[in-house]
This record gives structure tokens, C-alpha cells and sequence, in this order.
């Protein structure tokens, strides 16, 4: 375990920007306390200070994983993030979409969303943005990217994919052995 790097901060500041802006720092200094990302075994984990410091007293090699995980780091060091960051992203998500009732077990098995299945979009989604994905009970289903704008939305053909899938919390159950 041990701090990010400047370039390895930098890519994991940088996903998290689609997805929330400028509440980073909203993650990072919280209410009920200080939190920070740590490195360990390729996987970025979110946890607090106070967390931090009982970790130090466990070995490096005894350490399966502590606070959350939000992502890992390729090989070819891209950040994939996970869907275990989706608790932290969705409050402060900047674009939002909102899936009809019908689409969303299409988007649980890791289908991208139509625009069949849209129900709502946040006005001034840019094309290629980061998007988090709503039931239309704004419950957080996972996130995507927007593949096309707000307004280009209005006028394509029903069965044209307007947000790729990225997650979905039914990853929890295709890939339970892989999430940490």
C-alpha cells in the first residue's frame, strides 16, 4: 500500500473528472473527515486517514484490501474505474441519464442503453461525457459514456445507442471472485 504518484493521480483525477467535475475535492475533504487514495496490488482504494493508519500496523503482503476499491490500473497503465466507486460518484455526478423501466435489466446485463430505453437526460451532455445511469427511480444502476449529446439525442432513430456501457452494479454478481 502506499500513496499514488504524480502521473498515477493525475489518470485517476482525470476519470474522475468525467464522471464529477470539480467535486473531487468534495471527495477528498469531507465532512467527517480526511480521505485519500492508496495503491496496492494495481488497484486504487479510497479510504480515511483514520483507516490509513490502522492499515499500518498490517503487512504489506497479509493485505487483501481496505477502504473501497474505485479502479485499477491496466498494464498499459489506464485507469479502468469500477463499479464499486458508483456509491461515490453518484451524488455528485455532473450528467446524469435516466433509463426506463423496461431497459434497465438490459443495462444490468451489461447492454449498452438505446434511446428506446432513455428516459432522461441532463441538459448539455456533451458526446464522449461521462454519465451516470438512473432508474427512473433514481436509484444509481452504474455509469457509461454519453455517445451521443443532449441534442443529438432529441432527433436520432430509436434504436441508436446513446450511452456505452462502462459498469453496472450487476457486476456484483457476474464478477463476484474479481471485485475486491
Amino acid at each position: 500500500m502506499r500513496p499514488l504518484t504524480e502521473a498515477e493521480t493525475r489518470v485517476v483525477f482525470e476519470k474522475l473528472g468525467r464522471y464529477i467535475g470539480e467535486n473531487i475535492q468534495l471527495l477528498v475533504d469531507r465532512p467527517d473527515g480526511t480521505y485519500c487514495f492508496r495503491l496496492h496490488r494495481d488497484r486504487v482504494y479510497y479510504l480515511s486517514e483514520k483507516l490509513l493508519k490502522v492499515a499500518a500496523s498490517v503487512p504489506r503482503e497479509s493485505l487483501v484490501a481496505l477502504g473501497t476499491c474505485f479502479g485499477k490500473f491496466t498494464k498499459t497503465q489506464k485507469f479502468r474505474l469500477s463499479v464499486t466507486a458508483l456509491d461515490f460518484l453518484a451524488p455528485y455526478a455532473k450528467y446524469k441519464v435516466w433509463v426506463k423501466p423496461g431497459s434497465e435489466q438490459s443495462f444490468l446485463y451489461g447492454n449498452h442503453v438505446l434511446k428506446s430505453g432513455l428516459g432522461r437526460i441532463t441538459e448539455n451532455t456533451a458526446q464522449y461525457q461521462g454519465v451516470v445511469v438512473y432508474s427512473m427511480a433514481d436509484v444509481p444502476l452504474g455509469f457509461g459514456v454519453a455517445a451521443k449529446s443532449t441534442q443529438e439525442c432529441r432527433k436520432v432513430d430509436p434504436m441508436a445507442i446513446v450511452v456505452f456501457h462502462q459498469a453496472d452494479v450487476g457486476e456484483y454478481v457476474r464478477r463476484e471472485d474479481t471485485l475486491t
